[in-house]
């Protein structure tokens, strides 16, 4: 039998994933716009690449419970666990699969920096700063919105060509009000009801 996992949108792109049963807790790019709360009680953290809209050094250093990070990020002050693509790995109770490699362009060829999305589960991916479609079937994915990385339809087509049972938006923490309602009205026109909008703080399984 699946435990069922609750899973905890902060502002950006930050998810927090806790066992029903009371199991491990883990939180996925709390970065420096998502909200403390975020981490308390956490008992790992997984960072998709070292922008600091997705890692806070100061609030991890002090937190003592493991960070997993690709090998090749640029974390300096902070203590994290290598991680490469194609690696599975335990995480707060977790399976983890790491998948992708590298951090969406935005011009010339930059940020050319690591990035990896994790698939937790079997069940949820996050992709971070990317849209890499993984090379397994996904029930729940959680797709950018926004970035001065990508369009609006490259966010629709990720959820077409993942094909998952159900998809959140994140990564819009730079995007006002009248904007998340053009991007998420987007999102769920074109793909169906599949897709929904979680607010900060709300929660879905």
């Amino acid at each position: 039998m699946l435990r069922r996992v609750r899973i905890t949108k902060y502002t950006h792109s930050c998810v927090r994933l806790e066992h029903d049963d009371g199991g491990g807790t883990l939180v996925i790019d709390p970065g420096v716009w998502s909200e403390p709360a975020a981490l308390t009680g956490a008992d790992a953290v997984l960072v998709t690449h070292e922008h600091d809209d997705h890692v806070d050094v100061l609030r991890l250093k002090g937190l003592s419970v493991p960070v997993y990070a690709p090998k090749a990020a640029r974390i300096p002050g902070l203590d994290f666990i290598d991680v490469v693509a194609g690696e599975e790995f335990t995480a707060a109770g977790f399976r983890v699969t790491a998948h992708g490699g590298q951090h969406a362009r935005v011009y010339g060829g930059l940020p050319d920096c690591a990035n990896l999305g994790y698939l937790v589960g079997d069940r949820l991916y996050h992709p971070g700063d990317s849209l890499h479609v993984p090379d397994r079937p996904v029930e729940t994915l959680l797709v950018p919105l926004q970035g001065s990385w990508m369009k609006t339809d490259e966010a629709i087509d990720f959820v077409r060509a993942v094909e998952p049972e159900r998809a959140y938006g994140i990564h819009d923490g730079q995007v006002n009000e009248r904007g998340l309602a053009s991007l998420n009205g987007w999102l769920t026109r074109e793909c169906g009801s599949r897709y929904r909008r979680l607010l900060p703080g709300a929660t879905a399984r």
